[in-house]
């Protein structure tokens, strides 16, 4: 009878009805629900703490867990009650701010929901605990490491700074199952071989340079099945796998090697879609797994749509193209060269401007513009700089026909362009130079 009850249980498991939300009714707690207003690249640690004091003031455990190299706190956030034990932790560079929203999203819906036959589910199946923003000085600098120019991803092993220390002392006192290492790339990171941006990038991190498998690392890669079908509709090939090339010394690669096997999730960017829409992606993600573990229908996921990711890739797009100009240097003799002009936007917090940099001039090749012009009626010249790669892009566009003399002291003032491009966008005649994508 034993046998026969047990060979039963995967069927009965598939027929249980699902009590966790939808992927669509997660989008919509997220919508009406989430308390996070300032955009994730604005929010500096004075920000995370006054987020913290609205998840206590609503019943949700916060703790001090350690300190910064400049003394700032780094805490910790604890919810539900259940024996599995999951880890979360993001903002360990800097600059990389989109999870630290989304961590302060998740744990505020959770608890104003707690009564939810949903969320009491993944209350009674884990614990889950988060750090947001271990690297609080590089978040307040906006900076990848930390104030002792330490990358903190890359101290796992020497354990160098506190922000590292205090991430092992936290691992090892719970030894949690599952972890989660929420970051940021590149935005100009594409999927695979098309010229699509990876909005999101998920990695199954393996302990051991063989890429040993076992039976967390199994989950885990029906987890990120999970999460890919649960945000693949609101970005349908803008979701890629991070490169899995093993790192002794970073924290992932070592956490799964310590016994805690961990995803990564890597949020890039999305061109026409805001920050807070990136926030959403990711509490919609781990929402879904945490519901998935909660359920138990991870055990029937199959792992296909993760395993089938295309790979990140690299340098087959950039911000801005503008195509066939001709390209203005006083001292030259004789016609303008003509050419492509390819400008990347350099990182920046979103309240401050974003300065673009010249990366090729010339023949561009098979690299795609997120957005292209048609500058083959136009002289361009430089603002303030003679135009070359490296230089800052800040451009001015003269239609063809115009008598200007190029070698002017004040050209801008002198010979007013009929459009400029500066600051990573357009601040005089938009719409005059043609956009083709």
């Amino acid at each position: 009878m034993r046998v026969f009850i047990t060979a039963l249980l995967p069927v009965l498991t598939l027929t249980l009805p699902m009590i966790a939300q939808t992927n669509s009714q997660l989008d919509e707690l997220w919508e009406k629900e989430h308390v996070t207003k300032i955009l994730p690249s604005n929010v500096r640690h004075r920000d995370l703490k006054i987020y913290l004091d609205g998840l206590r003031s609503r019943g949700v455990k916060v703790a001090e867990a350690g300190r910064s190299v400049l003394n700032k706190e780094i805490y910790q956030i604890e919810w539900g009650n259940g024996p599995l034990r999951v880890f979360l932790w993001s903002q360990m560079h800097g600059d990389e701010p989109t999870a630290t929203s989304a961590l302060i999203d998740l744990f505020t819906i959770l608890q104003k929901n707690r009564d939810a036959d949903w969320a009491k589910r993944i209350a009674s199946a884990m614990t889950i605990r988060a750090v947001p923003m271990l690297n609080p000085d590089g978040a307040d600098m906006f900076l990848r490491r930390n104030t002792q120019g330490l990358d903190i991803n890359r101290d796992a092993i020497d354990q160098r700074s506190p922000e590292a220390l205090l991430l092992k002392k936290l691992r090892d006192d719970w030894s949690p199952q599952i972890g989660f290492n929420l970051h940021n790339q590149n935005g100009l990171t594409s999927v695979g071989s098309t010229p699509k941006q990876a909005a999101i990038s998920f990695l199954v991190v393996y302990g051991d340079e063989p890429k040993t498998s076992n039976p967390g690392h199994e989950r885990n890669r029906r987890l990120a099945a999970e999460m890919i079908e649960a945000i693949g509709s609101h970005i349908p090939g803008h979701i890629a796998r991070y490169d899995d090339e093993f790192t002794p010394t970073a924290f992932g690669d070592n956490f799964s090697a310590w016994g805690t096997p961990t995803i990564l999730i890597e949020t890039g960017a999305l061109q026409g879609k805001s920050e807070m829409f990136l926030v959403k992606m990711n509490f919609i993600a781990i929402a879904a797994a945490l519901r998935a573990l909660a359920d138990g229908s991870e055990r029937e996921r199959d792992p296909g749509p993760y395993d089938n990711l295309p790979p990140n890739s690299s340098g087959r797009i950039i911000n801005f193209i503008f195509q066939n100009a001709s390209i203005i240097d006083p001292a030259a003799q004789g016609e303008p060269a003509r050419g492509n002009i390819a400008v990347a936007l350099q990182r920046r917090r979103a309240e401050f401007p974003t300065p673009g940099v010249i990366r090729r001039i010339g023949d561009t090749g098979t690299l795609a513009g997120l957005e292209e012009y048609d500058a083959s009626e136009f002289n361009v010249a430089g603002r303030f700089e003679l135009l070359k790669p490296g230089a800052f892009a800040e451009l001015l566009f003269y239609k063809k026909g115009r008598t200007v003399d190029w070698a002017a002291p004040d050209l801008e003032r002198a010979f007013p362009p009929d459009a400029i491009f500066s600051l990573g966008k357009w601040v005089k005649g938009e719409g005059v130079v043609p956009r083709k994508k």
